[in-house]
C-alpha cells in the first residue's frame, strides 16, 4: 500500500512538471498585464492585507534525488546534525547551487506503513502553506528512506537563543519581533490556508530564526487538518506534544482545535518574556510560576533578569496580557490568533472586553500543571533545532 502511495507522488510530480511547461508561455503573457495591479497591491496598507491571507500560488517544491541530498549533507555526517526528535532527525546541508537546506529524515515508526502514512500526511500539509513566518518546503526525497527538504533557518531555534548559556541573551526588541512574527504565522495556519491547520506542538524549539531573526514555524509532524465543516476534532491516539505546553482539554480529553495552539502560544510568550523553560529542571511549571504575577498585574516580575531595565514596558504589557488570555483553562475564553496579533501589534482592544464573570473565573481558575503529576509525561515527537 505504501509503495502505491509513493508512486502517486512521483506521478503527481511528473504531471505538474508537464503542466508547468505548457503554461509557461501563457504565464509570461499574463505577467505584463498584471504589472499595474501588482504595483497597486504593493502599496496596500499592512492592516488591509491582514484580511487576505490566502493568495493563490502554485507549489514550487520538487522531488530531490538521494544523491543530491546525500552530497549536500556530506553523507549525513553527524557534524551536520542540527536537530533530533522522537520521529525524525534534521541535517543541514548545501546544494550545488549554494542554497542552504535542512533535510528532515524520518527515523522511527511502529511499522513501515505507518512511517509512509506520517510522511505523506506531513508532506500534504507543508506543501500547501506559504507564508514568511512558516518554514518553506523545497521538496522531498523517497529514495532509500523518506526525507523532507526545507530552506535552512540559519539562526537556529528560539529555544537555543533563550537557553544556550554560550550565547548572548536576545535583546527585548528581537524577542518582541519574534513574538509578533510567530503570531502572524500561526494566524495564517488557522485562517489563511484553504483548510485550517492545527500545529499541535507550538514551542520555542519549533520556531526557527532566519539570518535577520525572522521567526518561522516549523515541524509539522503532529499537525492536523481540521475537517472543513468542523471547528474541532477528537484525537483517538496517544497524546503527543510537549509537557508544559499542552492545553488542558487536549491532555484530558484528546480534543484539539485552534485554541489548542493558542494555549501553547501563550506558554511561548511567557518563555519569550522570562527566558524560562516551560518546565524547569525541578519539574516546576512556567505557568504555575507566572500565574500570580499575571493575576496581580506585576508583570515586571516576569521579565528575564538579564534585561535589567532594557525593555519596553508598553510592549511587555501587551505580551503579558496576550499570554494571560491565551493560557485560560476554558478554551472558549481564549482569543483567536487574529485577536492575539491585534493585541500585540496595536494594543487597542480594551482589556474589559476580556473580563470573565466571577462565576466563570472561579470555576475555570488555572491550576498550573501540578494536577498532571499523576500521569506519565507525554513524549514529544517534535524535531528541535539548535
Amino acid at each position: 500500500m505504501h509503495l502505491l502511495s509513493l508512486r502517486k507522488i512521483s506521478i503527481s510530480i511528473r504531471m505538474r512538471r508537464r503542466r508547468r511547461r505548457t503554461t509557461t508561455i501563457a504565464t509570461d503573457e499574463e505577467a505584463s498585464n498584471n504589472n499595474e495591479e501588482d504595483s497597486h497591491a504593493s502599496s496596500t496598507p499592512v492592516h488591509e492585507l491582514k484580511t487576505n491571507l490566502n493568495p493563490s500560488y502554485k507549489p514550487t517544491w520538487k522531488c530531490f534525488s538521494y544523491e543530491e541530498i546525500n552530497h549536500a549533507t556530506n553523507g549525513f555526517n553527524q557534524e551536520n546534525l542540527v536537530g533530533r526528535g522522537g520521529y525524525a532527525e534534521v541535517y543541514k546541508g548545501v546544494l550545488d547551487d549554494d542554497r542552504n537546506i535542512a533535510v528532515k529524515r524520518l527515523t522511527r515508526a511502529s511499522t513501515e506503513e505507518q512511517k509512509v502514512k506520517e510522511f505523506l500526511k506531513e508532506l500534504g500539509i507543508v506543501s500547501h502553506v506559504q507564508h514568511p513566518n512558516v518554514s518553506a518546503l523545497l521538496g522531498c526525497c523517497i529514495e532509500h528512506e523518506l526525507y523532507l527538504i526545507f530552506e535552512l533557518s540559519s539562526n537556529g531555534s528560539v529555544s537555543s537563543h533563550l537557553h544556550d548559556k554560550n550565547l548572548a541573551p536576545m535583546a527585548w526588541k528581537v524577542r518582541y519581533k519574534i513574538a509578533v512574527g510567530a503570531a502572524r504565522g500561526l494566524h495564517y495556519l488557522h485562517r489563511g490556508c484553504q483548510r485550517k491547520i492545527i500545529h499541535r506542538d507550538i514551542k520555542a524549539s519549533n520556531i526557527l530564526l532566519t539570518s535577520n531573526f525572522e521567526p518561522q514555524i516549523s515541524d509539522f509532524g503532529l499537525a492536523r487538518w481540521l475537517p472543513a465543516e468542523q471547528d474541532h476534532c477528537y484525537i483517538a491516539e496517544p497524546i503527543e506534544g510537549t509537557f508544559g505546553c499542552l492545553a488542558p482539554e487536549y491532555f484530558t480529553h484528546g480534543i484539539i482545535d485552534a485554541k489548542t495552539d493558542v494555549f501553547a502560544f501563550g506558554v511561548f510568550l511567557l518563555e519569550i518574556i522570562s527566558g524560562r523553560k516551560p518546565v524547569d529542571g525541578a519539574q516546576k511549571s512556567l505557568l504555575s510560576w507566572a500565574k500570580p504575577y499575571l493575576n496581580d498585574g506585576t508583570v515586571e516580575m516576569l521579565v528575564d533578569l538579564r534585561f535589567g531595565d532594557e525593555y519596553d514596558i508598553v510592549e511587555l504589557k501587551r505580551l503579558a496580557f496576550a499570554a494571560s488570555l491565551c493560557i485560560r483553562t476554558a478554551s472558549t475564553w481564549r482569543p483567536s490568533m487574529n485577536e492575539v496579533v491585534e493585541l500585540m501589534e496595536d494594543g487597542e482592544i480594551p482589556p474589559t472586553c476580556w473580563t470573565m464573570t466571577e462565576e466563570r473565573e472561579e470555576g475555570e481558575d488555572f491550576r498550573g500543571f501540578d494536577y498532571l503529576d499523576e500521569f506519565d509525561t507525554p513524549s514529544s515527537s517534535s524535531v528541535t533545532s539548535s
